[in-house]
């Protein structure tokens, strides 16, 4: 058991390196901060979309009871950007900020860093975030939405990473240790986890299932072989852009 040890406690400061790097919600342990550490925490990262979600879950049961459905939806979107510090909607902007306004790859990896966001981005942001209301306004239920498509959602950049390089200036990348050397071991992990707390969600919805198994691989898919022909590979901005296309098309299957 003494073997044990150690690898529980690595883990699980991976756990919560993933909470730290993905949201603002304070690291409650100490961290042993490594490289190696930092690249071992992406497998917690559709973990860390099932928290969110519970608490989006639960902030929309508490709202629906003093205000209207759509009312609360905005306040629930208003508190994920908080919460994440609009992390993935960052790299949705400048990905397309870059991918729309770049001819050349170093233009476009020179824009990607640019913290300034131009009108490609200004009017993703804003197509993303109104139609993710309205998707989710309409699927039903809405609190089991506002739980599968984060969690879900965050095992699409998980297979980016798994199947493309990573092509960035290093020494400016915050994503480069989550990135580099991505074991598909622990992409594999994290897709049985995804896997087995949505059948617990919806155990007699297959259809469901097909769905978010669908719409994953085929974000990934689409959004990496738009990747590896634009860039050859993939930046941190890419893969926050992947979860919020990948959170888009579940909710587009949910709201049917």
């Amino acid at each position: 058991m003494s073997h044990f040890k150690p690898l529980i406690a690595r883990e699980w400061q991976a756990f919560w390196l993933a909470i730290g790097f993905l949201t603002r919600i304070p690291m409650l342990v100490r961290i042993d901060y490594s490289p190696r550490l930092m690249n071992q925490c992406s497998v917690y990262f559709p973990l860390v979309g099932l928290v969110l979600g519970l608490i989006y879950a639960g902030l929309y049961v508490a709202f629906v009871q003093l205000w209207p459905p759509l009312v609360c939806l905005v306040l629930v979107t208003g508190f994920h950007l908080w919460i994440t510090g609009a992390f993935h909607e960052d790299g949705l902007a400048d990905s397309v900020d870059a991918l729309g306004g770049g001819y050349s790859l170093e233009a476009k990896l020179r824009i990607m860093k640019d913290s300034r966001i131009g009108t490609y981005g200004t009017v993703a942001l804003i197509v993303a975030l109104a139609l993710k209301v309205a998707l989710l306004a309409e699927a039903q239920p809405v609190w089991l939405a506002l739980i599968l498509a984060p969690m879900v959602a965050r095992l699409a950049p998980l297979l980016v990473m798994g199947f493309l390089p990573y092509v960035t200036d290093p020494e400016k990348s915050k994503s480069k240790p989550v990135a580099e050397g991505f074991s598909r071991t622990r992409l594999a992990v994290a897709a049985l986890f995804t896997a087995l707390v949505s059948l617990a969600l919806v155990p007699t919805a297959p259809a469901i299932w097909l769905w978010l198994i669908l719409a994953t691989l085929g974000v990934a898919l689409a959004w990496g072989t738009y990747l590896h022909q634009q860039l050859g590979g993939y930046t941190g901005d890419t893969l926050g852009a992947s979860v919020v296309f990948a959170e888009l098309v579940l909710l587009l299957g949910l709201a049917i």
